[in-house]
């Protein structure tokens, strides 16, 4: 897959970008967010929730560390948010092999803290990268690996 690159000015903009991604994560599959706080990760997440039929509110799991969602046509989202995560081997004792078994879509926010366990569980993986230029725009690049 070519890069995907996009500029998002408004939300109407990030729920096309989800639109866009959302059918690239499959189950059993895994969307590495990347950014810096502010950068529009949980925006981001919100969003692609929606586009799979969750209903209830979607927060950023800062200090539950995983949040899930069940999606209406069965299987799940799983939230990571892996900023204040001790090791990266304690994604497994946060759900990983069970989310993995499952066959869920797993977003993961922040994972360089946890880089060893997402490369040898995901071989193949999306990884979106959201930031903010000097000028303000949000720009987010997306790359299959």
């Amino acid at each position: 897959m070519e890069a995907l690159v996009r500029e998002l000015h408004t939300l109407a903009d990030t729920a096309a970008l989800a639109a866009e991604v959302a059918p690239r994560l499959r189950p059993g599959g895994v969307l590495l967010l990347e950014g810096d706080l502010g950068a529009g990760k949980t925006t981001f997440t919100q969003a692609l929730a929606r586009i799979y039929g969750v209903t209830r509110t979607v927060t950023s799991p800062t200090f539950t560390l995983a949040n899930e969602y069940r999606l209406p046509e069965g299987g799940s989202l799983v939230h990571f948010d892996l900023y204040r995560l001790a090791s990266p081997e304690g994604l497994y004792d946060l759900g990983l092999e069970d989310a993995l078994e499952r066959g869920a879509r797993m977003v993961v926010e922040w994972p360089e803290r946890a880089w060893p366990v997402l490369a040898r569980e995901f071989p193949h993986r999306l990884r979106l990268r959201l930031s903010v230029d000097s000028d303000g725009v949000r720009r987010a690049d997306l790359k299959e690996e």
